[in-house]
């Protein structure tokens, strides 16, 4: 196993970056690519090798697999909400991505790839309403995805689907429902709920606010899984017999205006919660069915909201602090 070379596209992302101090770790040689300058990545290992490349090219995917035993493919063009709804073609580019990797990957005789994709690929019918049954597996069909980011995540999952029926290429999928936790994204246009809720929290508490703006009317239900338990569900669905998609996430579901509560009283704080109602919110409901998961591994994302959000409340509170004196964050 301390022999193995993997890659992790995406390395430099905020996933990323915590799967390659996992497989370090675990004895694991590591290849981290990602297409951002090497000052931009969210973490950076010396004892990886670090990679600035542009993975859309086939020429950069068939280098980041020469030599590699397993493909972690993390890679991907997204953010929050606000910008998959407001760049559909860029997300969707993100195809060339997982395309090539695969056939760099099959070229190369690499023994197993990993796909990261999103609860973005279900059904929208389905998520329209507040009180939403959680999303099975199947109920990504018959096919209505989020526009541009989820159906990107959809056809990709079927691309890793017949590499392995028809090449015998050994592909596993997840399906991640809204990963966060310290060292993430929390300003800037491209960070999710749950740091952008700390930040505009933050924000009204060092300024004085008396309010906080949500977007949407707050009722829509979400659940949020905590970066440590998506480490562990990746590296258990590679290991894994699972060969259709799996809904990795958390199924403890909150409301957004819930979460505003939460790290409100995290904070110390209440405000008046003023809504945008023109704002991008996404579904009114999303939660994962976490059946499968436990039925293949025993186990399933599990670390409580309330948790997660007080590690990733105190990291957004210490970053803030530093931008704000006018030091490096």
């Amino acid at each position: 196993m301390s022999k193995k070379t993997v890659l992790v596209a995406g390395g430099g992302g905020f996933i990323g970056g915590y799967l390659v101090s996992r497989l370090l770790k675990d004895g694991f040689q590591v290849r981290s690519v990602d297409i951002k300058p090497l000052d931009q990545w969210y973490q950076v290992f010396g004892d990886a090798e670090n990679v600035v490349a542009d993975l859309k090219l086939i020429e950069s995917c068939n280098a980041a697999c020469d030599g590699v035993d397993d493909v972690y493919n993390l890679a991907a063009d997204m953010g929050g909400m606000g910008f998959i709804e407001n760049n559909k073609a860029l997300c969707m580019l993100s195809v060339l991505i997982n395309t090539h990797l695969l056939q760099a990957a099959l070229d190369a005789r690499v023994d197993r790839f990993f796909y990261a994709s999103s609860a973005c690929v279900y059904n929208a019918d389905k998520q329209k309403s507040e009180d939403v049954i959680p999303l099975k597996e199947a109920d990504a069909y018959p096919a209505m995805p989020e526009d541009g980011y989820g159906w990107e995540k959809l056809f990709s999952e079927r691309m890793c689907r017949h590499f392995r029926e028809d090449y015998g290429l050994y592909t596993r999928v997840a399906r991640f429902h809204n990963v966060y936790g310290p060292l993430g994204t929390w300003d800037g246009g491209r960070e999710k709920a749950p740091a952008a809720t700390c930040r505009k929290i933050i924000h009204a508490k060092e300024t004085g606010a008396s309010e906080v703006e949500i977007w949407g009317d707050g009722k829509q239900t979400r659940s949020f899984m905590y970066i440590d338990d998506c480490i562990k569900g990746i590296l258990a669905i590679m290991d894994s017999q699972i060969l259709e998609p799996i809904n990795l996430g958390s199924d403890e579901i909150t409301t957004i205006e819930g979460l505003y509560d939460m790290v409100e009283e995290i904070a110390g704080v209440k405000f008046k919660h003023n809504h945008d109602l023109t704002a991008p919110k996404g579904v009114n409901g999303r939660n994962s069915d976490n059946t499968l998961i436990k039925e293949y591994l025993g186990w399933a994302p599990s670390i409580r909201l309330r948790d997660g959000m007080e590690k990733t409340y105190q990291w957004i509170h210490s970053e803030y602090l530093k931008k704000h004196a006018g030091q490096p964050v």
